[in-house]
């Protein structure tokens, strides 16, 4: 029998491709109900899973003992959702970015210690086989000191695969406060931080809508960035890369170059210095388009975390630490000015 009681509250795109299959993958979890706002999604999801409806999250968390709940909203609802279900008694999964400031997501931190909870952060980044490899690598010193590094996260855009198309929230700045920067952006700050092991201590963004036309976010973005330590690279973000995707990431290192998700056969390439070059093939990194890998082991994580009683490897602290990433960014764009 199933531990834990969920609730998925947003039945859009993430939750039906990620979020509700891997729950229901996952024995230690029954779905009892879930929520959203389009009554038709809500209708024809609760008949799949067995699931309890509600258009309204307030309702669900008022009705519904549930253990966890997974947050799959538009951005700006992001912290609200999550604080009501940390004070209903919930552990929560929030989808990335956490919040749409600083103090909304150290808002969510703080309800969740307030009522002796998880929250996790959904960045799937830091559980691809390639890029836990890497960060291996790193820590033991086999290529020794880092100089630099470069990574991107780029497709066609969310009207490609959100459930509204080219009417998703994802185009509306007042629902998703940013565009590309926080859809994907936001996924390699937090993959930069984990495989460094460095905080970021100046950020320059230069933050554009330069290809798709009415939007009222960013479609195209690229930063410079440098960590405590002197590391210096750059971060890009688009939904103007087409025909594929490129989620890859560079190491420059003092004995060898990592190259991360950069070749399609091989998602792990470490070159020498002394010209050796040792290739790994270790799966296919998670995507949107068919054939990516189908379990992100985010729902894993969150599950094992909350039955264990231990400390997500994301938890709302670091969720916190790589969106501030994405708002110096921002800063740096509206100021003209290096955001340290």
């Amino acid at each position: 029998m199933a531990e834990l009681k969920a609730a998925v509250i947003g039945c859009g795109s993430i939750a039906k491709n990620r979020h509700l299959l891997e729950y229901e993958a996952n024995e230690q979890v029954e779905i009892t109900a879930v929520c959203d706002v389009v009554e038709s999604r809500l209708t024809d999801t609760a008949e799949v899973y067995g699931a309890a409806a509600y258009t309204d999250y307030k309702k669900l968390l008022q009705d519904e003992k549930v253990d966890v709940v997974s947050v799959c909203l538009p951005n700006a609802l992001h912290a609200p959702v999550s604080i009501a279900a940390l004070e209903a008694g919930a552990h929560v999964l929030c989808e990335k970015p956490m919040a749409t400031s600083s103090q909304e997501a150290q808002d969510m931190i703080d309800a969740a210690e307030r009522n002796g909870r998880k929250l996790m952060i959904g960045h799937n980044q830091r559980f691809v086989s390639s890029h836990e490899r890497a960060r291996r690598l790193i820590q033991s010193g086999e290529i020794g000191n880092i100089y630099s590094f470069r990574t991107t996260f780029g497709h066609g855009g969310p009207e490609g695969w959100s459930a509204d198309g080219k009417n998703s929230w994802f185009f509306d700045k007042d629902k998703a406060f940013i565009g590309a920067m926080g859809d994907l952006g936001v996924h390699k700050a937090d993959l930069l931080r984990y495989l460094l092991g460095e905080e970021f201590v100046n950020v320059a963004g230069f933050i554009e809508n330069n290809a798709k036309e009415d939007i009222t976010v960013d479609d195209n973005a690229v930063c410079i960035l440098r960590t405590e330590s002197g590391i210096i690279g750059t971060m890009a973000a688009s939904w103007a890369y087409v025909p594929e995707e490129d989620n890859s990431t560079v190491i420059y290192a003092e004995k060898a170059t990592l190259r991360l998700e950069d070749d399609p056969v091989h998602s792990l390439v470490l070159q020498y210095a002394s010209g050796e070059v040792v290739k790994y093939e270790l799966g296919q990194i998670q995507s949107n388009d068919a054939g990516g890998q189908t379990n992100t082991h985010v729902i894993d994580h969150f599950v094992e975390s909350v039955v264990n009683d231990k400390q997500p490897l994301i938890d709302g602290y670091e969720g916190k630490l790589s969106l501030e990433v994405i708002l110096k960014a921002l800063e740096s764009e509206e100021t003209g000015k290096i955001s340290k």
